[in-house]
């Protein structure tokens, strides 16, 4: 890990230099962000609430029973996400972060008609035009920009409300990822995994980007699966049709959330109940129908968007550093723990044949081929360390494969990741 982030930061800087002629577009390579060492008033909060998890964590994810367990863990990950956030300020770290005129707040004011809004949509995502939507509402299908018009119809407008939208559902990953595993039947893991979800690296990001609020509800539909694969009869077809929607609204956030099907797909294959995948899809094709009625197309709004993508900064980005640099930044957000735990589930899926393959070996086998195919299109050329963050948190199940006896050292690992990053640079969003 250290050897790609250190070989993408240094031909990173190397790019940036005057007269190199090469463009890639990010001062921080390759994260997507700008050298300014820094504190701010999370600073202190952010290194307690680290020093508590690596003191305390591994002991109580054995201990407290699941309920306080689940509630404890999502309430620490919700202070960790905040302080790490305030490292940069409550203004600059967290209330300004989504009023940018990029973002998707710029748009919410001219939305008055919803209806009207969808049909229009896709006509508004190519660049260039009087009425072009701003950067990240016309890279993005309409539910994304509908979730901030819904706060606001509901008197929660603005940044700060936004801001904390996105925290409380992205620190959801926190609970959804080690309960997906526990109803699976591997309570062990899910509760040696706990902490290293506290403790994500890619907290920095959450706090604050749509990106994980994207990521707390797609790991939502996910544990909804796998609760409908621990029950029998008609509950458990009921809940994988929630999941089903849970998962087809989340396609309709991010149109790269297509590929989490491989995950979702693992979860009744782990359970030996494919057949649940069948109320799971319809219940995903409903959401698509219900937005197809509505006047948005999924596909004809990605074609526009790959369009769009190639109109801006997309043809500048060279692929052939970022195939790679991208790897190095997903590795930031990751941390150490996590890159050494799926060195260890791949080791083990080569050696074994996939059909003895648990259900930690096929989440995570299918969450490093969801990045591969990312990585490999193309479309994502840098700051993947937010966008993707739905991807990276099915990668953290690998952490339970630690040694017991050094989970301490790991979760250090993971602490001073994030505090580094967060304190040597200033984040984009």
């Amino acid at each position: 890990m250290l050897l790609v982030v250190a070989a993408a930061t240094a031909v990173g800087v190397w790019l940036n230099r005057p007269g190199s002629g090469v463009v890639i577009l990010a001062g921080a390579p390759p994260l997507f962000a700008e050298w300014l060492p820094h504190y701010g008033p999370g600073s202190v909060l952010a290194v307690l609430i680290a020093i508590g998890v690596v003191a305390w964590g591994p002991a109580l994810a054995t201990r407290l029973r699941r309920p306080a367990l689940a509630g404890a863990s999502y309430l620490a990950s919700v202070a960790w996400i905040f302080s790490l956030a305030m490292i940069d300020g409550w203004h600059r770290g967290v209330t300004d972060r989504l009023t940018h005129p990029y973002e998707y707040l710029h748009e919410v004011p001219g939305i008055t008609d919803i209806p009207a809004m969808l049909r229009g949509f896709s006509s508004r995502i190519l660049d260039f035009q009087p009425d072009s939507w701003t950067m990240h509402v016309s890279g993005h299908p309409p539910a994304a920009t509908l979730v901030f018009v819904w706060l606001d119809r509901l008197g929660l407008s603005g940044g700060a409300w936004a801001a904390v939208v996105c925290v409380l559902a992205g620190a959801l990953v926190t609970v959804a990822v080690p309960a997906t595993f526990a109803a699976l039947g591997r309570g062990d893991q899910a509760r040696a995994m706990l902490p290293f979800a506290v403790l994500f690296p890619g907290a920095v990001w959450v706090g604050v980007s749509a990106d994980g609020m994207f990521a707390g509800v797609t790991a939502t539909g996910v544990a909804l699966l796998a609760f409908a694969a621990a029950r029998r009869g008609r509950g458990a077809w009921a809940m994988a049709f929630l999941a089903g929607l849970v998962l087809g609204f989340g396609i309709f956030l991010s149109y790269g959330l297509v590929l989490l099907g491989l995950v979702a797909l693992a979860v009744p294959l782990a359970a030996r109940r494919p057949v649940l995948l069948i109320p799971a899809v319809v219940g995903a094709l409903a959401v698509v129908a219900a937005f197809a009625l509505a006047g948005f197309w999924w596909l004809d709004g990605y074609h526009l968007v790959v369009e769009r993508y190639y109109q801006g900064i997309a043809t500048e980005r060279p692929y052939w550093y970022w195939v790679w640099g991208d790897l190095a930044a997903v590795a930031l957000a990751a941390g150490p723990a996590v890159v050494a735990g799926v060195r260890r589930v791949l080791a083990h899926a080569v050696r074994t044949a996939p059909k003895q393959w648990n259900a930690l070996s096929l989440v995570v086998v299918a969450a490093v081929l969801t990045i591969a195919f990312a990585d490999l299109s193309g479309l994502s050329k840098a700051e993947v360390e937010r966008i993707w963050l739905p991807f990276v948190v099915w990668a953290l199940p690998a952490t339970a494969l630690l040694p017991r006896v050094s989970a301490r050292w790991w979760l250090a690992g993971q602490a001073a990741t994030a505090l580094l990053v967060n304190h040597l640079v200033l984040t984009s969003w």
